[in-house]
């Protein structure tokens, strides 16, 4: 079904997430709310900390940071699941306490925290580049007409999530081409199905991201613009915890964001590690990850760029507010104001 871009259907699922949170949140205070109060040891003398990573992209510290021992001599038994498809749908289980952290992007964060949710981001983990090769993009075939993000005006885009970074980063760079965003059609499909979508006709384009947006390119799709790249410093993955567990845990956070920062580093060192997680963990084709170049991974959270993200989302309706900054950092976490 083609969704149209709509403040109303916005409202509705964060309407629909406060709700939910007013219900869960009541019960787990009844019993262990591991949200709240401060986790300790278990019998292995080790922390337990539960992380929801992406299903899609940029996980791949996460796995290195275990595989290398960083969690495990940072005193942390970590639990690495796989959250929601749109990863602004993680943030329930964050403050209900079913998990510590979880994995998201820019604007699937700031859509909880628009909508009062008691969140903050700890760290990030990967942000556009200017200069460097892209890695997400808008796709079409060889043959389309589509040549800039202003052709878009009228056509249908697949997104593997509707109303996240994705999103914006499209309508934005629609308006950048002189066009106007709010006449762009958006259908959310799975990551896996976006390269089928526009192969198959069922959309005029997809914006696809990581080794999937390299694997449409090595198929014969033809990129347009430099995706995210466009907008250098804006965060395509960040880890998010909740007030609370910050409050009651902070020394357990700072041991968890010092080791991710850790497995960042190795892997930028080491992209042969990288590549096997997205081996095990992608349903890419392992020859095709084997030559493909893993994107440079990064900590710092540009605020300045985030600003400027929360000020177009709300132009676009894509937020019913503009949450200040104070609502959404963690005192902890590697920021920048730089330009």
């Amino acid at each position: 079904m083609l969704i149209p871009n709509s403040a109303r259907s916005l409202r509705g699922r964060l309407a629909l997430a406060v709700v939910a949170l007013a219900v869960t949140v009541p019960l787990t205070a009844c019993g262990s709310d591991s949200g709240s109060s401060s986790v300790g040891a278990g019998k292995d003398g080790l922390v337990p900390v539960t992380v929801l990573r992406s299903n899609g992209a940029i996980f791949e510290s996460l796995f290195i940071a275990e595989d290398q021992g960083y969690f495990k001599e940072a005193g942390l038994k970590v639990t690495i699941k796989a959250g929601a498809q749109d990863t602004s749908q993680n943030a329930p289980s964050i403050i209900n306490g079913e998990a510590q952290f979880a994995m998201t992007d820019s604007s699937g964060f700031l859509k909880g925290a628009a909508a009062g949710l008691p969140v903050r981001i700890v760290t990030g983990l990967q942000s556009a580049q200017s200069g460097g090769n892209p890695t997400d993009g808008l796709l079409v075939k060889k043959s389309s007409p589509i040549t800039s993000f202003a052709d878009l005006e009228g056509k249908t885009v697949g997104l593997a999530a509707l109303g996240g970074t994705i999103q914006f980063i499209t309508e934005y760079l629609v308006q950048k081409d002189g066009g106007d965003p709010s006449k762009v059609k958006f259908v959310a499909l799975p990551t896996t199905s976006l390269n089928d979508a526009v192969t198959s006709g069922k959309t005029d384009a997809v914006f696809s991201f990581g080794a999937f947006y390299a694997a449409g390119k090595a198929a014969g799709l033809r990129s347009v613009g430099n995706g995210m790249n466009e907008l250098p410093g804006i965060p395509q993955g960040l880890l998010f915890a909740s007030q609370k567990y910050l409050s009651s845990n902070a020394d357990t956070a700072k041991k968890f964001i010092d080791a991710v920062a850790k497995a960042l580093t190795y892997a930028n060192a080491h992209p042969d590690a990288v590549r096997a997680i997205d081996k095990k963990y992608t349903q890419l084709p392992a020859d095709f990850i084997e030559s493909s170049t893993p994107a440079t991974l990064d900590k710092t959270i540009n605020t300045t760029v985030m600003r400027t993200v929360i000020t177009k989302m709300n132009e676009f309706k894509l937020l019913d507010a503009a949450p200040e900054d104070s609502a959404l950092y963690w005192d902890q976490a590697p920021v920048t104001t730089g330009s």
